[in-house]
């Protein structure tokens, strides 16, 4: 348990130090421990690797990618059986074309460096290496490798269908059988012998095993051989191509059948048919085939794997390295955590002094920290600015309220005490100062419905030249009894879309602000034009015109530049303030210009 400065006792678990001194201490621990983990089983993996197993991943590799090229016609996707086999054997995996050039087709490492200098093995499923493959037979043709012999769906179905036929035969007659499918699709069915029991029951009979024969007939076992349509086109061609090449050795042809075997002949004559028929072979299935290609199968880093020994002097190292770092994760947590928690304890000894509203809080940093105490600086200047303000508008509102409170409560008393006759010129007295009473609160009202967001506007269509002339004809008696000249101008006026009494409102408080600081042979001009900023309306005078001092403050409340608030030449002074509400309310802005003895000019910019 802890105190800070202010006297709150706050439990060590929620300290922000506490908290970042854990979280460092947990992500060294980890950080080591996960190094340690890592080194360890690397060199575990190293020192298990034997040759035996790198030659089966070498052979499997070999096999898989043998498989592909005898089944696909080119090695435009081979990238991912390549990554594939690189993840499972861990070994770095490299195809080549089989040029000078040695143009990559894949690899699982590009970015390992360099190849060995010689390939692992020649993918080519038309030559295969015995040695890593031997089912493939005296030809050296990968079994794979069907390209046109390849049965149909149709006829991979019916065939299967037929093969389970045989195979249920087979099976009825009491001899065991072996079930297979070609690489091309077609089911084989092989009699391996009898059973037990037949094996016995021949025994009894002498021996006789032409059973056998008669079942595999019987069950048309040797159905399943007979080409498809589509192997009889492929044996035709291959068949145009063997004899072909008798006729160049001067051989009579042959009859190639789909297990391509040649009749048997004698001497030299037997080997140039055997080689005729696999050079015919390769030359068919060519076009089937992947192209010939280098396999070269290195491990994935050129670097020899380190050796590992825990002998106690490592140990040691070990055991120094790792407290040395969790020394200085402690060192700089708590430099960190402490430069962190500094700024923040001033922040908060600052913002529990409500009764210091000038307090301010330096700012030490230019982090997110720093930008907070900047904040809470302005804040705080706002916050005395607002408390300022509401000082003085409590003071205005109290002077405002207490002059015709007072006269009327005077001139009461005076009529009660029968100094003043209560006629009708008193009544119109009190009416007055009732009414002066009810307008301030009105506009009080108005100022705070702003002020809340919930002052309702009823906007409609409205031409700003009828507008004018309306707020000039409620002002004009007033400004003829005082000789002055009323005029409205209206310079191509658009149509607004806005609120008519409130906007009246709004110029209409202009024109009587502009009335009070003329005099008799002034003028005032209400002027609509179009600009560049939407629709101007400017309420212009020639009277006493604004100092530029005062400039910056005709919109406060309750500010007059008469500081004798004299009744005679101001009003409540909430007139313009309530002006620049009702116009921000509308989305526009209203501006004031003038010069001391030049007049004035207040502009109100609103959207069209």
């Amino acid at each position: 348990m802890r105190t800070d400065p202010s006297g709150t006792r706050l439990p060590l678990r929620r300290s922000l130090v506490f908290r970042l001194l854990a979280a460092s201490l947990l992500i060294a621990v980890c950080a080591i421990t996960a190094t340690a983990w890592l080194a360890v089983r690397t060199t575990t993996v190293a020192i298990r690797q034997q040759q035996g197993q790198v030659l089966a991943d070498d052979t499997t590799v070999y096999r898989t990618l043998m498989t592909y090229a005898a089944t696909h016609p080119g090695w435009q996707d081979v990238g991912e059986t390549v990554r594939d086999l690189a993840a499972r054997t861990r070994r770095r995996i490299t195809l080549t074309a089989q040029d000078r050039e040695r143009r990559p087709l894949a690899d699982s490492a590009p970015r390992a460096g360099s190849l060995p200098r010689q390939a692992f093995a020649v993918i080519d499923p038309l030559w295969v290496d015995p040695a890593l493959e031997p089912s493939s037979g005296t030809d050296r043709i990968a079994p794979q490798a069907v390209g046109p012999y390849r049965l149909s769906d149709a006829d991979r179905s019916r065939l299967a269908g037929a093969a389970a036929k045989t195979a249920a035969c087979v099976t009825r007659f009491g001899w065991e059988h072996r079930s297979s499918v070609t690489p091309a699709g077609r089911p084989r069915i092989e009699i391996t012998g009898p059973s037990e029991q037949l094996a016995q029951k021949l025994r009894e009979e002498g021996g006789r095993s032409t059973l056998g024969t008669s079942t595999g007939t019987y069950c048309a076992v040797a159905d399943l051989d007979v080409p498809t349509a589509g192997e009889r086109t492929a044996l035709a061609a291959l068949n145009t191509l063997v004899t072909a090449c008798l006729e160049r050795v001067h051989l009579p042809p042959v009859e190639v059948g789909l297990d391509f075997l040649p009749p048997v002949r004698d001497g030299d004559a037997d080997a140039a048919t055997r080689n005729c028929v696999d050079t015919s072979r390769r030359e068919q299935l060519a076009p089937s085939v992947a192209p010939a290609a280098l396999l070269y199968v290195s491990a994935e880093s050129d670097s020899p794997v380190p050796g590992f020994d825990l002998s106690p002097a490592n140990t040691g190292r070990i055991i120094a390295v790792t407290a040395l770092v969790l020394l200085i994760t402690v060192g700089v947590t708590v430099v960190i955590g402490l430069r962190l928690v500094r700024p923040l304890r001033a922040l908060t000894r600052a913002a529990r002094r409500p009764t210091r509203p000038d307090l301010r809080v330096p700012v030490t940093t230019r982090d997110e920290i720093g930008l907070l105490t900047t904040a809470f600086n302005e804040l705080s200047e706002h916050r005395a600015r607002t408390e300022e303000q509401r000082k003085v508008m409590v003071s205005d509102i109290a002077h405002e309220l207490r002059t015709p409170l007072s006269t009327i409560r005077s001139t009461l008393e005076a009529a009660q005490d029968g100094l003043i006759p209560s006629d009708e010129r008193l009544n119109a007295s009190l009416l007055e100062e009732t009414l002066l009473l009810q307008h301030v609160i009105d506009d009080l009202q108005d100022l705070a419905a702003a002020d809340a967001g919930t002052l309702r506007l009823h906007p409609e269509p409205l031409d700003t030249e009828d507008l004018l002339h309306q707020v000039a004809a409620g002002h004009r008696a007033h400004a003829e009894a005082a000789g002055i000249v009323l005029v409205v101008q209206a310079e191509g006026a658009a149509e607004l879309f806005a609120d008519p009494l409130r906007l009246r409102q709004a110029v209409g408080n202009l024109v009587s602000n502009a009335l009070r600081h003329t005099t008799a042979g002034d003028r005032i001009t209400l002027r609509a034009r179009v600009g560049e900023q939407g629709l101007l309306i400017e309420v212009a005078d020639t009277g006493a015109g604004i100092d530029p001092a005062d400039l910056p403050h005709v919109f406060d409340r309750f500010w007059r530049a008469e500081k004798s608030r004299s009744r005679q030449t101001g009003g409540s002074g909430l007139g313009l303030s309530i002006v620049r509400k009702l116009v921000e309310a509308h989305g526009g802005s209203v501006s004031a210009a003038g010069n001391p003895g030049g007049g004035a000019v207040f502009t109100l910019r609103l959207p069209v």
